[in-house]
C-alpha cells in the first residue's frame, strides 16, 4: 500500500503573520493526531511562512518555535523582532556613492538641447540614488544559518529527509522561483528564506547567483501547487492575511464604528495589500479542488473580524504573547466548530482529531505568572477563570517549593 504524501504549505504575513503561524501550529500539532508537523514529507513556504517551515523542515517543532520567538527571553538563541528594522546602511552608502554620477548624467541630459530633455524627465535619471529597500533582513539570513548549523539540522536542501521549497520572486522577470526544486537547491536554505523574505520597498533585493529576488508573494499567496505537484495527498495550510471587517468587527463588541482611513496610510494599505493577495488566494484554491482532484487541501486563517490580529503591535513583547495566545485559542476553537467537517478528510489520511485536547479549556501556550495575565484580554471566552486558575498554580507550585527547601 502506498503511504499517503503529507505536507506543510504557509504562506507570508510578515512578523506578524509568523508569530500568527506558530501559535496556529501548536494547536493543530497537539489536536491533530497521526500528523507529524516535524515529520511530514513535503513544505512549502513563502516570505515569514519559509522562515517557518524551513524551522519544521529542520525538525524543530512548533512548542520550540514558540519558545525561541515569543518567549524568547527563555530562550539559548533568541530571534529579536526588531532587527527586522535596522536601517539598510550598505543599500544607502552604494546609492549614495552613486549619486554624482547620476546628478551628471541629469545636468547632462538637461543641458543638452539636442535631445529636448526637460527638467523633469532629466531628474527622473536621479531616481536610481534611491534606495531600493529602507531596511536589512540579513539578520534573517545570519540567524538561520547559525540556527541550522548545529547538529542534527542542515542549511542544505540537498541534505534534508524532506522536500523543502522556498518561494521567491526572480525581480527581473516577475516569475516565481522554488528554491529546494532540481536546479534551485544548492541555495543555502537561509539565504533563500531571506530572499522570499524581502518585501519590495521595505527591504533590498536579495542577490544570488547574479539575479536579484524578493518576496514570493508577488505572483501568489500560498503556492500550495508546488506541495500538490509533488504528490501531497493531504496538505495544511495557514494563511495569516485576511482583509480585516471593520463593521463585522464593530458589530461583534467594539464601542464604535473603527475607521481603517481615519488611521492613515500605514493602515490602509495594510488592508489593501491584504484585500488583493486574500482574494487572488481563494481564486488559488478554487483551482487546486479542479485541478488536484485526489488531494485534500485543509486551510486555517483567521476570522475577517479579527482585531486582535491586525491592530497588533510585532515589537512588544505582551503583543507578541497575546498574538500568539490569540492564534492558539482560535485555532482550538476552529478545531472544535469543525471538527465534523474534518473527521472523515483527515480520517483517508490516517489523522483523526483529538477531541479530549480539544475539550480541555485550561490549556494555554505558557502558564508562566506573567504571560497568563497578558492573556486576559485576548482569551475572552477562558475570561478570568482561567488567568485566575493558572496564576493560582504557579502560586501554589511556588509554595510547595519553598515548603520542601524550607
Amino acid at each position: 500500500m502506498v503511504r499517503d504524501l503529507k505536507g506543510v504549505a504557509l504562506a507570508g504575513g510578515g512578523p506578524l503573520g509568523a508569530i500568527y503561524e506558530i501559535g496556529t501550529l501548536v494547536a493543530l500539532e497537539e489536536s491533530l493526531k497521526g500528523f507529524d508537523f516535524t515529520g511530514c514529507d513535503i513544505y512549502v513556504g513563502v516570505s515569514s511562512g519559509a522562515f517557518v517551515t524551513s524551522g519544521l523542515a529542520n525538525g524543530v517543532a512548533p512548542r520550540e518555535m514558540h519558545r525561541n520567538f515569543i518567549e524568547s527571553e527563555e530562550a539559548d538563541d533568541p530571534f529579536e523582532p526588531g532587527v527586522l528594522v535596522r536601517p539598510a546602511l550598505r543599500e544607502f552608502g552604494r546609492r549614495l556613492a552613486a549619486l554624482p554620477a547620476l546628478a551628471g548624467s541629469a545636468a547632462h541630459a538637461y543641458l543638452d538641447r539636442s535631445f529636448a530633455h526637460g527638467l523633469i524627465e532629466s531628474l527622473q535619471r536621479l531616481g536610481g540614488a534611491l534606495p531600493a529597500g529602507l531596511f536589512d533582513n540579513g539578520r534573517i539570513g545570519e540567524y538561520l544559518a547559525e540556527h541550522f548549523s548545529v547538529p542534527g539540522r542542515t542549511n542544505d536542501f540537498r541534505k534534508l529527509k524532506c522536500k523543502l521549497f522556498v518561494i521567491a520572486t526572480n525581480l527581473d522577470t516577475g516569475t516565481s522561483v522554488a528554491f529546494g526544486a532540481p536546479g534551485h537547491d544548492d541555495v543555502p536554505i537561509s539565504l533563500a528564506v531571506q530572499a522570499s523574505s524581502a518585501l519590495p520597498g521595505l527591504y533590498p533585493p536579495v542577490e544570488i547567483a547574479g539575479r536579484s529576488y524578493v518576496d514570493g508573494a508577488l505572483v501568489k499567496t500560498l503556492h500550495a501547487s508546488v506541495a500538490l505537484r509533488e504528490g501531497a495527498k493531504l496538505l495544511i495550510c495557514v494563511n495569516p492575511l485576511v482583509p480585516f471587517d471593520a463593521e463585522a468587527a464593530g458589530r461583534r463588541g467594539h464601542r464604535k464604528r473603527l475607521s481603517l482611513a481615519e488611521r492613515g496610510f500605514p493602515t490602509v494599505m495594510a488592508q489593501t495589500f491584504r484585500a488583493i493577495i486574500h482574494s487572488r488566494m481563494r481564486v488559488g484554491m478554487e483551482r487546486y479542488e479542479r485541478l488536484h482532484p485526489g488531494a485534500d487541501v485543509v486551510l486555517f486563517e483567521p476570522a475577517r473580524d479579527d482585531a486582535e490580529l491586525f491592530f497588533t503591535n510585532m515589537f512588544s513583547y505582551s503583543d507578541r504573547r497575546r498574538l500568539c495566545e490569540h492564534a492558539y485559542q482560535k485555532t482550538r476553537a476552529e478545531l472544535r466548530r469543525r471538527a465534523d467537517e474534518l473527521k472523515p478528510l483527515l480520517a483517508r489520511h490516517g489523522v483523526t482529531i483529538d477531541r479530549e485536547v480539544l475539550a480541555d479549556e485550561t490549556r494555554v501556550l505558557s502558564r508562566s505568572r506573567r504571560t497568563v495575565r497578558l492573556h486576559r484580554r485576548p482569551v475572552r471566552k477562558l475570561g478570568h477563570a482561567t488567568a485566575q486558575l493558572g496564576q493560582a498554580l504557579d502560586e501554589l507550585e511556588q509554595a510547595l517549593e519553598g515548603a520542601a527547601t524550607g
